[in-house]
């Protein structure tokens, strides 16, 4: 990961939750690995609301500082850290505001980046006041989702960020890609010849991906009353992960190979007839309830909330793939907001034994699965049926664990630190491309628009359970449950 070349890292809503939570102390923990980012690389940071360098340097010491190292804070590296941040005071919707940042990166060598911490309506206005400078040429694009509301929409910002920047200077970022099980799902398919004759229909009876948050809208109540979890998570998040799951072995890891093995995946996704929705997907929405002993209130009485939303905060979709590896094999996609843990895995639940002499245990669907954990810790972990010590032949279940934390010494990288050097690096593997993102809004339209004219209300579901009945019923009629109901 490391990189002798000169960069400059402009960073777009440098005030913003996303660069104090996630951004900046990314960098800042690749800056403190050493060698990973050139010695010369700077990062400028553009807001509207700070005065100058001194009190930005005063905002990051203040709200980032709390965020970075989980071991403590290397004083001596934060400080060295803050040496690379300058500061652009910018009113990104005043184009001519834009000469001051082109008069500050004047004569920098290397690349520069440009990362849209911003809201996705400041996405085009801010490419074309780059362009009106000329700071399209020799830089790469950084584009947070949400990218767009719907198909429509999202092929808008794409045309217009496309008449400014080639394809391989976008990288629409998805953390998820970034994560570390996630890049060890790839070695244990692609790198190990155990699992790949296993890795089909034939011996796979069913997967769930699941994304589950303890936390509610937070402060993000307006944004998400116009989003709502199918945008928010499944579109993207979800789906990313299921390709990843579900594809081909590419012929290489470069960057091409990677994304058009996914994309054949999202476009053999069979397409939901508006008349199965009600069958295929559940929508549910929490209302007040306890998570870890503590009281929460209704979505509808979060802030930024319409007290009559219909707003989706938890969706359960089943999902099929139409080719010969997956024909017939369900993959249940979850996301939640308020739900009873915060966790993010995938589940890959194998078919039981065809004629066992050890009893009923054996014959079980589910008895050997594959459990990658991504978050909070991140494991993998596969379960087996083994002999309980004893008299008789009973069988219990157990489990060939990889902890990452316990295994490898050096420490993990986080997702983010992990693409956003890729990003300096040219590196575009774990980003989205264009027609991938085209396929997913193509596939999960019918069911946005099928709730939104139907406008009846999501199911509720009390705080801190697993969400909506409806969700555990939809797979009970294909004999399987929820990892956590089964447990």
């Amino acid at each position: 990961m490391q990189t002798d070349s000169s960069f400059t890292f402009v960073l777009f809503g440098g005030t913003g939750d996303l660069s104090m939570r996630k951004i900046l102390p990314a960098l800042y923990e690749a800056h403190r690995a050493g060698g990973m980012l050139a010695d010369s690389g700077k990062i400028v940071a553009v807001a509207r609301h700070i005065a100058d360098r001194a009190a930005y340097i005063d905002w990051v010491n203040e709200h980032v500082k709390p965020h970075v190292s989980k071991n403590g804070v290397d004083e001596t590296a934060w400080a060295s850290f803050l040496d690379r941040i300058e500061f652009v005071k910018i009113d990104l919707g005043n184009p001519e505001d834009f000469t001051l940042l082109r008069d500050a990166l004047s004569g920098r060598a290397g690349i520069r980046v440009f990362y849209l911490a911003t809201g996705p309506s400041l996405f085009v206005p801010i490419c074309r006041a780059l362009a009106s400078v000329g700071l399209n040429e020799n830089s790469r694009i950084v584009l947070e989702k949400p990218l767009g509301y719907d198909l429509k929409s999202s092929n808008a910002i794409n045309d217009a960020v496309g008449e400014i920047f080639a394809e391989e200077q976008i990288y629409r970022i998805d953390h998820y890609l970034g994560k570390e099980p996630v890049q060890n799902l790839l070695a244990l398919r692609f790198g190990n010849v155990l699992f790949e004759p296993l890795w089909r229909r034939e011996w796979v009876e069913s997967i769930q991906i699941t994304i589950a948050e303890e936390l509610g809208v937070e402060a993000r109540g307006d944004f998400y009353d116009n989003t709502g979890a199918l945008r928010d998570m499944v579109q993207n998040h979800l789906l990313q992960l299921l390709s990843i799951v579900a594809m081909e072995p590419p012929h290489s890891m470069d960057s091409d190979s990677v994304r058009d093995e996914k994309l054949r995946v999202l476009r053999a996704l069979k397409p939901i007839d508006p008349r199965d929705i009600g069958k295929v997907a559940v929508r549910g929405q929490y209302h007040a309830g306890v998570i870890r002993g503590s009281a929460v209130p209704a979505y509808a009485t979060e802030p930024g909330v319409k007290p009559d939303s219909n707003t989706e905060t938890f969706v359960a979709v089943k999902v099929e793939i139409e080719n010969w590896r997956w024909a017939g094999v369900p993959f249940f996609l979850r996301t939640g907001k308020r739900l009873a843990d915060r966790v993010a895995e995938i589940v890959v639940n194998f078919r039981a034994v065809p004629h066992s002499a050890l009893g009923a245990s054996a014959l079980r669907g589910g008895a050997n699965r594959l459990v990658i954990r991504l978050q909070p810790n991140e494991t993998i972990r596969l379960y087996c049926l083994a002999k309980q010590p004893g008299e008789g032949m009973n069988l219990a279940s157990v489990h060939l664990d990889l902890a990452f934390d316990r295994f490898f010494r050096e420490g993990q990288m986080e997702a983010y630190q992990r693409l956003l050097l890729d990003v300096i690096n040219g590196r575009l593997a774990l980003f989205v491309r264009r027609d991938e993102q085209e396929a997913a809004w193509r596939w999960v339209e019918p069911i946005l628009n099928e709730w939104a004219t139907a406008n009846k209300p999501p199911k509720p579901y009390a705080a801190g359970t697993w969400g909506p009945a409806a969700a555990s019923a939809m797979l009970a009629q294909h004999g399987t449950c929820w990892l956590e109901e089964e447990n």
